[in-house]
């Protein structure tokens, strides 16, 4: 499956330029993200890369993915080499963090290029639902994009009712 964030989190068009790739597909038991994003070189988390608390924080591609009784997992991967993997039962009632996940990053001047793999353990079942979003920029200049639209007052990742119906095959 292919997802391309193409608007800001209310539904404006971003440039081309602007916009990420995220890839999804099954790979021996993983679900394996692939991005590919612009590189916009905002501070990196301060930390070493791995597991990261707070990467929403910084430039970050995340992936939510819905499952029954609105039980979900959050991905992070950051171009870093930073990642977070939550899972949350109901909206952002988060009942384990820091889960782990396999993430190779490529970077160069423009853009970034990363392959993740998250055990499917750690993922709802079925997924029936997904959105996927891109962060970068700080302050004012801050910077919220979104496959899937969440309208609103303020961006806000947790409107899983925004969330579109999907079907990912099977792992």
């Amino acid at each position: 499956m292919e997802l391309r964030i193409a608007k800001t989190w209310d539904g404006f068009p971003l440039a081309e330029a602007d916009q990420v790739v995220v890839r999804l597909d099954w790979e021996s038991g993983d679900l394996r993200i692939r991005v590919d994003a612009p590189f916009y070189d905002d501070p990196a988390p301060t930390q070493a890369p791995g597991p990261t608390w707070a990467l929403w924080e910084h430039e970050v591609v995340e992936v939510f993915l819905l499952g029954p009784d609105d039980n979900y997992t959050e991905i992070e991967l950051g171009p870093h080499g930073h990642h977070l993997v939550l899972r949350l039962a109901g909206c952002r009632n988060l009942v384990a963090r820091e889960l782990p996940l396999d993430l190779q990053i490529e970077r160069d001047r423009d853009r970034w290029r990363g392959i993740a793999r998250v055990s499917a353990e750690h993922l709802p079942h079925p997924i029936q639902r997904l959105n996927a979003y891109a962060i970068h920029g700080a302050g004012m200049q801050r910077i919220y994009a979104a496959w899937a639209p969440v309208p609103g007052p303020e961006p806000d990742f947790h409107r899983l009712k925004c969330f579109p119906e999907v079907v990912l095959g099977s792992e």
